[in-house]
């Protein structure tokens, strides 16, 4: 197809000049001057040429004649010699020559409106397209203005979040912390109820010590699980956190890539050396969401993060609750424990030295008793000489011939001695007896009273020793997680 001014059998397409008209420039087409630039809706901005201006020319095909670009037909000489006359008149000339002008002021009027009006619909599409083009910028524009406002939110929901995490990470560290602090008060509190299982006798006894060191174990182990079931919370919500974190960061980061590409649309200009065709692009629909979805899911995410900071808030305030309660309680159970060991100590030594004081005394009686026992031996040892005397006196007196063996008064004196020296010596042998039980008695009493005294000594040892242990224990900020 040729886009042509006038048709090719007007006579002056060919190179021959007229003398009557100049030659007149040659005309360019509008599809020559200006690229075409599809918009939508228009396929072709061709549709709009009128149809005198082109024609379809088809050359017939010959296999043996030279096909001549000047347009000129060619020479044909006569064959006689009668062709050689002219064929037309002068009116026919003239006739010719007056159609051949009112066809070319024709087609040149044509042209002339054909021209204004490319003119016009070149403004036209200039402007729309201008127009489109500040439209796009426009909307480019406020696009990114959106896309800044909630790049600013997620960076403020994502500072907000990672803080909270920082916090909560923090408080699982001071719970964690505490739990260990009280494994060595707990040990300490067991190895008490041990070593007092080492007491002896009577002093194997379920007293407020015992009572107060095992409600002391199941408090620390109570207070031990406390803090452990919290720091499992917390760790679940630190999972949950990171979720909301990871979902903050890939928004952020694909709202960064957004911003980075529509502010580098937003800055491409007609003279732009980036700017390319990809013909077909306006027909790839690879778009997931609309405004209204997107800007849904950046609220959602930052909802999300939201409820999360705002969970991890509360298991804070839990976490700090269940640290000063147990912290407390511990110690108002260590305090009462260790008051009861103090009032028992007291106690064992109390016992302890009423029961020396007891020895002694048994001691001195002891001591009294073995002294009476020599005085009683001594004494029944010299009651035996005058006994000797009287029963030799009885015995020799015996010996008196006849009537001289008369019961007179010495006789009578001497068997009254002698009654009388035995019944003394019965009488301070009953008494060296019963001063030898007595001894006995309190030399048992004295065995007792040691063993007894061993025992309260082995207690006394014992709630000692634990006492010892118990000096050391957390102090209040450790309790509550502080290193």
């Amino acid at each position: 197809m040729e886009f042509l001014g006038t048709t090719q059998l007007a006579s002056y397409c060919g190179t021959k000049k007229s003398c009557l008209f100049p030659d007149l420039a040659p005309t360019s087409t509008t599809k020559d001057t200006y690229q075409s630039y599809y918009l939508p809706g228009y396929r072709h901005l061709s549709s709009w040429r009128p149809s005198l201006l082109h024609r379809v020319v088809s050359v017939p095909p010959s296999s043996d004649k030279q096909f001549n670009p000047t347009g000129r037909p060619p020479t044909i000489l006569p064959v006689s010699r009668s062709s050689l006359h002219a064929r037309y008149s002068t009116r026919d000339w003239h006739h010719a020559n007056v159609v051949q002008l009112k066809g070319s002021e024709a087609s040149r009027h044509c042209a002339g409106r054909l021209n204004a009006d490319a003119m016009r619909l070149m403004q036209d599409k200039d402007q729309l397209t201008y127009q489109m083009q500040e439209d796009s910028r426009r909307n480019l524009g406020e696009r990114i203005s959106n896309i800044d406002f909630w790049r600013s939110e997620l960076i403020y929901e994502l500072e907000c979040l990672l803080k909270e995490t920082q916090a909560l990470e923090t408080a699982k560290k001071r719970l964690e912390c505490a739990a260990d602090e009280m494994q060595e008060p707990l040990k300490i509190a067991l190895e008490c109820l041990y070593h007092r299982e080492k007491r002896k006798g009577i002093d194997l006894v379920h007293d407020n010590v015992e009572k107060n060191l095992i409600k002391e174990v199941d408090v620390f182990k109570d207070c031990q699980e406390i803090l452990t079931k919290l720091a499992q919370k917390i760790s679940q919500q630190l999972g949950i956190n990171r979720d909301a974190q990871h979902a903050l960061e890939k928004d952020l980061s694909d709202k960064n890539s957004a911003h980075f590409i529509d502010e580098k649309c937003f800055n491409l200009r007609n003279t732009s050396d980036s700017i390319s065709f990809y013909h077909g692009v306006e027909k790839a629909d690879g778009t997931v969401s609309v405004p209204a979805t997107w800007a849904k899911f950046s609220e959602d995410n930052i909802r999300c993060s939201q409820h999360a900071r705002a969970n991890s808030v509360k298991l804070r305030e839990d976490a700090e609750v269940g640290l000063e309660g147990t912290s407390e309680e511990m110690w108002n159970h260590f305090i009462s424990t260790n008051l009861a060991f103090n009032n028992r100590i007291a106690e064992v030594a109390d016992a302890k030295n009423k029961l020396q004081a007891q020895l002694a005394k048994i001691l001195q009686e002891i001591f009294q008793t073995e002294d009476t026992i020599m005085l009683l031996e001594r004494s029944i040892k010299a009651k035996e000489y005058p006994l000797k005397v009287a029963q030799t006196r009885l015995e020799g007196r015996t010996k008196r011939p006849n009537i001289e063996l008369c019961r007179d008064a010495p006789h009578f004196q001497l068997v009254t001695e002698v009654y009388t020296i035995d019944d003394t010596l019965q009488t301070l042998k009953q008494r060296l007896q019963e001063a030898r039980d007595t001894l006995q008695m309190l030399i048992l009493n004295k065995s007792k009273l040691e063993d007894e005294i061993s025992v309260k000594a082995n207690s006394f040892f014992i709630d000692k020793k634990c006492m010892d242990m118990r000096k050391v224990f957390p102090s209040t900020p450790r309790l509550i997680g502080y290193t």
